[in-house]
């Protein structure tokens, strides 16, 4: 059986990007993560040790998210190495989406986004 826990609309405000003035300035981003898995344990008993635990997911998150990178390639390939070293066995698949919102592109654009299934 095969189940999902999700993560959707976390926002952070970070220091990535290509530029040095991007890095220094900031911008606001957006994450969502999805992490198939089989929790039937934890829906069967009530106990969280049958699941992966969201909070820590979280974590996971936005420690990746405070460290300044300049590809959102590279963050969104970190997070996913985490969740697979923290649940290696329970853990099926992992996607990540991140958004940067109005990227440096000299035009208008809402968000910038790369997504990793893996």
């Amino acid at each position: 059986m095969e189940h999902t826990i999700a993560l959707e609309g976390m926002e952070f405000f970070a220091y990535h990007g290509y530029f040095k003035e991007e890095q220094k300035i900031g911008n606001k981003y957006g994450v969502d993560l999805i992490v198939a898995t089989n929790f039937e344990k934890a829906a069967l008993t009530d106990d969280l040790d049958g699941t992966i635990n969201y909070m820590e997911l979280y974590e996971i998150v936005k420690q990746r998210m405070a460290i300044s990178t300049k590809l959102l390639e590279h963050i969104g390939q970190n997070i996913v190495d985490d969740i697979y070293k923290k649940w290696e066995k329970s853990t099926n698949e992992v996607s990540v989406t991140i958004k940067k919102f109005n990227p440096p592109i000299g035009g208008i654009c809402t968000a910038s986004s790369i997504t990793i299934k893996q």
